[in-house]
């Protein structure tokens, strides 16, 4: 990936030589996603459906941190991938593509990589996803390197440029470890595996199970990490508050709005996010085409921010856009209305590309649309002022910046 772009590193004014290597820290299933879009309506059963597009791409947890490591955040990322041409392909796009961490990740002998197949139409998607749990790793288990590698030294720690996208913008301290100067990757057989071990991190996402503790979150914000708290729907249909024990290490929880309904017992996104805020500093709450809104638990503080309209083509990983916009902004700490605009400007604009994870922008695309978006004849002069935040960190003059998308492969020879 070319690096010839203005580097933008919005934590540059608060890091200090004793911060940890590692900006944010996620961990969860990496997916292969092929994604089909240009469909007219639903496929009919007992009938054949062509799609206009089709796109590949790294998915599951891949969306969020590619969506992190594009906005020039040091992400480190401990995922199972398979041993197959799909789990390279992943493993591949996340180390090399965008500078991902994967030092903590391994490779299962024999396990194949999970795969979603996602249908993208009437501004809505449909499913279908097949996969093996992966088996835990031994505590001796290589970690860094696909099976059969030795880890090629420098793969992931690009030196200079700090924080442009597709690096975690390293400057020579590209290893979770701290280590100055050291490869992204680690071939250290007796290494400490995670989840024994999270990485010291600024912030981390933990993706909340009703019923189960993932005993790594305590860990994490033990070590003075921000955990974010993102949820699913709740299968057991209890929405039971109590019954997701990590929320009480949650910096942040972020639900969309039914979700947010269903576990207060309220009938309005903006009295959840209230009840909510009661029990986390930050209620994120997500309200699609209406925008999201945000209460402070510790000061009080409300915000409002409406969604920006766009012509979307595929809204796979958007929710993960969204937080990851989120997080940026809570580690650079901007005012709160500013983190729910800059994170729904990053989700719309991924939704303008088809691929779940190699759908995130870039600052040169934030960059564009600011630019665009003041020259367009009518617009609304207080809808400008809500994102004039982006005047103090964006480059005068924005230019192409060639991020990976996705395409009909997961690989051409040439």
């Amino acid at each position: 990936m070319s690096t010839d772009t203005p580097g933008i590193d919005p934590l540059e004014a608060l890091r200090a030589p004793r911060d940890p290597a590692c900006d944010v820290f996620l961990t969860g299933p990496v997916f292969l996603d092929i994604i089909f879009t240009g469909l007219d309506s639903a496929p009919v059963r007992g009938t054949e459906s062509w799609a206009r597009g089709m796109g590949s791409s790294p998915g599951g947890v891949a969306n969020m941190a590619t969506a992190l490591a594009r906005l020039g955040l040091r992400t480190a990322l401990a995922a199972a991938f398979g041993d197959d041409h799909y789990g390279e392909y992943c493993w591949d796009a996340l180390e090399q593509g965008e500078g991902i961490d994967l030092s903590m990740s391994h490779t299962v002998p024999g396990w194949h990589s999970p795969v979603t197949v996602s249908m993208a139409y009437e501004g809505e998607r449909t499913m279908v996803s097949h996969g093996h749990e992966a088996p835990a790793p031994a505590p001796t288990a290589r970690t860094g390197s696909r099976a059969g590698t030795t880890g090629a030294t420098g793969a992931t720690g690009v030196t200079g440029a700090a924080g442009a996208a597709g690096t975690r913008g390293a400057s020579g301290t590209t290893g979770i470890t701290g280590d100055s100067g050291t490869s992204g990757t680690s071939t250290d057989a007796t290494a400490p595996v995670f989840p024994q071990c999270p990485p010291r991190a600024r912030a981390a996402v933990a993706s909340l199970t009703p019923g189960r503790s993932e005993p790594w979150v305590a860990t994490a914000a033990r070590a003075g990490a921000l955990v974010f708290g993102d949820v699913g729907w709740d299968e057991t249909g209890r929405w039971d508050l109590d019954a997701l024990p990590d929320l009480g290490h949650c910096e942040a929880f972020l639900p969309n709005a039914e979700e947010a309904m269903r576990y207060t017992r309220t009938d309005c996104p903006r009295a959840a996010a209230h009840a909510l805020a009661e029990r986390v500093p930050l209620a994120v709450v997500t309200l699609g085409a209406e925008g999201a809104y945000a209460v402070d638990g510790r000061t009080g503080t409300a915000a409002a921010v409406p969604a920006i309209e766009v012509e979307a083509l595929d809204p796979t990983g958007a929710g993960d856009v969204f937080v990851a916009g989120f997080v940026t902004g809570t580690l650079a700490d901007w005012p709160l209305a500013d983190r729910l605009a800059f994170a729904g400007l990053t989700a719309a604009l991924s939704v303008q590309e088809f691929g779940g994870s190699l759908s995130a922008p870039g600052w040169a695309e934030i960059a564009a649309w600011w630019q665009l978006i003041r020259t367009c004849d009518r617009q609304d002069p207080a809808a400008l002022e809500r994102y004039a935040f982006l005047d103090d960190m964006l480059p005068a003059t924005a230019r192409a910046w060639p991020l990976r998308r996705a395409v009909p492969t997961i690989g051409f020879r040439q």
